[in-house]
């Protein structure tokens, strides 16, 4: 990969576009309003219309100028610095949300209501396919969405919702926006640019965006390999000052379109993701005979040609349509999705694995008028997936899948109180192509209520009973997994999981101070994770995916101070804090054996898998504070905060401590609305200012992968 990509062709396009004229003459135009009070905004992940504020679920919402400061290469490093949420790590390109210490398989990653399409939850070097550059707002569920979304929402879901099938006419007949950026810390050179529009008839609404990056690899404060701490005086070798095999480029692009009414719409759109990654801290195995070691890509050359990297392509025809004003009805919301997904991993420019998956999704959505005073919805959901791997490295057997789920949620008032009740029943099926099926059932039930203690307070309390189905790969992974540098055995005998939660929230405001705090326990029955066994061949380690009993407990604080707001500006303080504790629940030990290949033959291994201590990879707690200032005319705007990730020695048995790490970020825009309808802004941001040396718990490739060093981010955007 280049050390220092070229600007492409979309960037002279984009600077054409912006120069071109605007339809608008007015600086009030609604298009270039930001939300002030993210409460308010519209949360689409639920069938119900409501704020982030009257949920019954807590959920945290991006949007406007605090999406556009946090938006990142990756989802989870968008949603990083929101409470209660971190983000898996694999490279630059590879992060998804962990919520309340839940990842993978458990938390479910949409576009709109619909899954991603992608295979992020097979492996942690599988990026999500969905650019947060062209979101127009993010929500995050958190606690389980399995009413709405299915058994893959146990713990959370992350709703994108990016507007690429219009349901509405637009503001004027062409409106759009578009970005330009450069990064220091990996040479970044993004642009993006987004139009929408309607036809002379007021009927017709199109849509297009497209998006290009490119950076080379990463610059980190010291060397890729973490010290070993023992001390011992040997100096530490390899890479040093960048991090091999970590560069990234990103090709995105929809069309889309739909007919608008009066009481509804009917569209389609259809979009590609293509992207090329490294995969830093990738390591092999042995020479085969089992007494090799294994080695990182530090000792490959660096570029595209040597070490391994994958290349991603993700195809998606999308139609939806909406009707309103039926009777007995509300709403009726059809959504349906076709994807074709494929990407090929690379080992010194040779292929290794190929990667295929194809899937449809359906989703309808029904919101009923009251019945017995209950305002609700309906909801029919189905989705059916085939997927192959082939190569070497392919540790899931190729299999299908289908699963269809039916749910109601409904609300009703009552004085001073909102009662939330809802159920959900899903039925599915795995079938291996070569090989043995498994059907299973889940069922979820959910209870909350929300009181109104006056105008300022609100206090919530839920309980749910949520349940999730084993994935082919807790199933029936059977050989090397690559990404996480081990062997990695399925269980075919797992049964699905429950989740029994109860949550206690509050919400106080009063005039400049708001203040939110939640806390949360769920009971597990039969929970499902990775197991280390203690048992290394060829310089690997070997986990087994096991089932135990387990709890999880935490809360998250949130704080919000306007300190100053007059003709010198607004001055906004924020503090926030987050911690999750994840143990078993069992006593003894489950004695496990398994068959480690190696060519022809194999060496049988047999170890003992404690039902008790710390689950593994949990994220660390946080704390985190933030200055915003923002000018009265809303011409400038300021930030600067850091937040600290504690050390984590709450670890499961043969896993490793990781040290605490503090990353200080900063912010700095101007804004002006021009008299053609423009609105231009120039902004400067910083992350890493202090070029600390950072290891997440949660990655597979923490020790050999910090994350990126001190950089500072410098462009343009313009909305018009």
């Amino acid at each position: 990969m280049p050390s220092f990509p070229r600007f492409r062709p979309l960037f002279p396009a984009l600077l054409a576009l912006l120069a071109g004229p605007a339809f608008a003459d007015n600086q009030d135009d609604p298009r270039h309003s930001e939300p002030k009070d993210l409460d308010s905004v519209i949360v689409r992940a639920s069938p119900l219309a409501k704020s982030a504020e009257d949920l019954t679920q807590p959920v945290e919402v991006l949007a406007g100028e605090r999406l556009d400061e946090m938006k990142a290469a990756s989802l989870g490093e968008t949603v990083n610095r929101l409470p209660g949420i971190q983000s898996s790590y694999h490279g630059p390109g590879v992060g998804r949300p962990i919520i309340r210490g839940m990842d993978g398989a458990r938390v479910q990653v949409l576009s709109d209501g619909l899954a991603s399409g992608d295979v992020s939850t097979v492996s942690v070097d599988h990026a999500v396919t969905i650019e947060p550059f062209l979101a127009n707002q993010i929500e995050v569920l958190k606690g389980p969405a399995t009413l709405l979304y299915g058994s893959g929402a146990i713990g959370g879901a992350v709703n994108v919702i990016d507007g690429r099938i219009p349901e509405t006419t637009t503001f004027e007949p062409l409106e759009g926006r578009a970005e330009l950026r450069a990064g220091s810390v990996a040479d970044e050179r993004t642009g993006m640019v987004r139009l929408d529009g309607t036809d002379s008839s007021g009927r017709l609404v199109f849509h297009f965006d497209a998006l290009h990056r490119e950076t080379g690899d990463y610059r980190i404060p010291g060397f890729a390999e973490a010290d070993d701490g023992h001390g011992d005086g040997h100096a530490r070798e390899g890479a040093h000052g960048r991090l091999p095999h970590s560069f990234l480029r990103t090709d995105s692009a929809a069309l889309g379109a739909s007919w608008v009414g009066d009481r509804g719409f009917l569209g389609a759109g259809y979009s590609m993701f293509n992207s090329r990654y490294g995969v830093p801290g990738h390591v092999h195995p042995g020479d085969g005979d089992g007494d090799g070691h294994g080695h990182d890509d530090h000792d490959h050359a660096h570029g595209d040609d040597h070490g391994v990297h994958i290349v991603m392509d993700q195809r998606r025809s999308e139609v939806r349509g909406g009707l309103d004003d039926m009777d007995g009805f509300e709403s009726l919301r059809v959504k349906l999705a076709h994807n074709e997904y494929t990407h090929t991993e690379f080992e010194d420019n040779a292929v290794g694995t190929v990667f295929d998956n194809d899937s449809v999704e359906g989703r309808v959505e029904l919101v009923h008028r009251p019945l017995g005073g209950w305002n609700g919805a309906f909801g029919l959901q189905f989705s059916r997936r085939k997927f192959n791997a082939i190569g070497a490295e392919a540790f899931v057997p190729d299999s299908k899948s289908r699963d269809t789920g039916v749910f109601w949620i409904g609300e009703r008032s009552f004085d001073g109180v909102d009662l939330e009740l809802g159920a959900r029943y899903d039925q599915g099926r795995i079938d291996l192509v070569q090989g043995p099926s498994r059907d299973f059932d889940a069922a979820s039930v959910s209870a909350a209520a929300r009181w109104h203690l006056g105008d300022r307070l609100h206090l919530s309390f839920g309980i749910d009973r949520a349940q999730r189905t084993p994935t082919s790969e807790e199933l029936y992974s059977d050989r090397l997994h690559v990404a996480t540098g081990s062997y990695e055995f399925g269980n075919a005998g797992l049964d699905k999981e429950t989740a029994n939660r109860a949550e206690l929230g509050m919400h106080w405001h009063h005039e400049d101070l708001l203040v939110s705090a939640s806390l949360y326990h769920i009971e597990y029955d039969d929970f499902i994770y990775l197991a280390e066994t203690g048992v290394v061949d060829g310089g690997l380690p070997a986990r087994i995916w096991n089932q135990a009993d387990a709890r999880f407990t935490g809360g998250e604080l949130d704080v919000q101070w306007t300190v100053l707001d007059d003709d010198r500006g607004q001055w906004t303080v924020r503090a926030f804090g987050d911690a999750v504790r994840a143990r078993l629940a069992g006593s003894g030990t489950r004695e496990v054996s398994f068959t480690v290949p190696h060519g022809s033959h194999g060496h049988v291994h047999s170890a003992q898998i404690a039902l008790s201590g710390h689950l593994p990879r949990i994220a660390p707690a946080r704390v985190g504070a933030e200055v915003r200032w923002r000018s009265a005319d809303d011409a400038w705007r300021a930030n600067l905060g850091a937040v600290r990730y504690g050390s984590q020695d709450r670890v499961a048995e043969h896993e490793s401590e990781s040290e605490g790490y503090t990353l200080v970020h900063a912010g700095f825009a101007w804004h002006l609305d021009t008299a053609g309808g423009k609105a231009w802004e120039l902004f400067v941001d910083g992350n890493n200012l202090l070029d600390e040396e950072a290891r997440p718990h949660t990655s597979f490739i923490s020790h050999l992968a910090p994350l990126p060093g001190r950089n500072v981010t410098a462009g343009v955007r313009v909305f018009f």
